[in-house]
């Protein structure tokens, strides 16, 4: 009789596990996807998406890669290191984009007017000899983190509109985005050109001064874009569907907590805390949560693309044989997946 009791209760124990075993099994496993980013507020969405759980919703697992630049991550992309990126179009990518292999699919961090944007700023020592406006940069040098960035991109755009060329100012590649900041800071470099979040801090902090305003001179700038590769685009657009959707729910907590301020100051110091996790993560709140809240820029809802600005970044990469000639905009853009203007 003790036998028997104790083989039952066995097999009871048994069928216990194998249930609790089952149960903890999804219906069907999440697609593990790696995201490209850089620790900067303007990745906020894709952050905001992973910490509320809004890729998991979308059936995605997501890892993160971060990068130091823009140019690597559409590498890693081509190379298949990466499923999804969101940074600056680059001559990178679009020499990538000339071969068949990577794809902007969306838009993300835009110039919007009203709206603090990206700040030209200058060395103290530039400062003191009379580097006071943008005009003033002619003969100066200007640092980028690599040929065909973003950086050389707004560098040219402000020399053109002050009457002068690319080739009068001195542009200088630093590979990095803390290089940039160090030769700033030190007076190597006299200017730069870099999102809120990190300028607000240097001038705060009494490193540099502020000379301009970038949307003064690139207006409605698509700063930031999404992309993913050509396979992934065309052979697996349900997935690219889901990932969009995601991340256009963090894009949209995100404008309301730090742009458009419609969560009260709970919704704003809920909304840094998270960002914290993943920029200025060495600091404390106290310090990085002013420079994350200052230096909010709008997020394409629904990840919508400007195709106007990507179309004169284009046209620019080309005329400065930053990029193919080959290139069009139906081989770097797919707007089948989001809003387009």
């Amino acid at each position: 009789m003790t036998f028997s009791i104790r083989k039952t209760l066995m097999r009871a124990a048994a069928a216990g596990l194998a249930l609790a075993a089952l149960s903890s099994v999804p219906a069907s496993a999440a697609d593990k996807v790696t995201l490209g980013a850089l620790r900067f507020t303007s990745h906020a969405a894709s952050f905001v998406a992973y910490e509320r759980g809004y890729f998991k919703e979308q059936g995605l697992d997501v890892e993160f890669k971060f990068f130091q630049a823009a140019q690597p991550m559409a590498v890693a992309i081509a190379s298949g290191d990466v499923d999804f990126g969101v940074t600056a179009i680059t001559g990178g990518l679009i020499g990538l984009a000339d071969k068949g292999v990577v794809k902007v699919i969306g838009g993300a961090l835009h110039e919007e007017k009203g709206i603090d944007g990206q700040i030209i700023i200058v060395s103290n020592k530039a400062y003191d000899e009379g580097v006071t406006d943008p005009s003033k940069l002619k003969g100066r040098t200007f640092g980028i983190t690599q040929s065909g960035s973003s950086f050389h991109y707004m560098a040219a755009k402000i020399a053109d509109a002050e009457g002068f060329t690319l080739q009068d100012m001195k542009v200088k590649p630093m590979q990095k985005v803390g290089a940039v900041i160090g030769a700033l800071k030190s007076g190597q470099i006299d200017a730069w050109s870099i999102q809120p979040h990190i300028a607000k801090a240097l001038i705060a902090a009494g490193a540099v001064k502020k000379i301009g305003m970038v949307a003064d001179f690139i207006p409605d700038y698509q700063v930031t874009t999404v992309f993913t590769s050509t396979k992934i685009a065309t052979e697996n657009r349900d997935l690219v569907k889901r990932f969009l959707a995601a991340y256009s729910k963090g894009a949209a907590d995100f404008n309301a907590a730090l742009v458009d301020k419609t969560q009260g100051a709970d919704g704003e110091k809920a909304m840094a805390e998270l960002i914290h996790k993943y920029v200025y993560a060495d600091q404390p709140f106290e310090k990085a949560s002013k420079s994350i809240i200052n230096g909010a820029m709008r997020l394409n809802p629904d990840a919508r693309l400007d195709l106007t600005s990507v179309k004169d970044q284009l046209a620019w990469f080309k005329a400065e044989n930053l990029a193919p000639e080959s290139i069009t905009l139906d081989k770097l853009v797919d707007p089948s997946f989001v809003e387009t203007y």
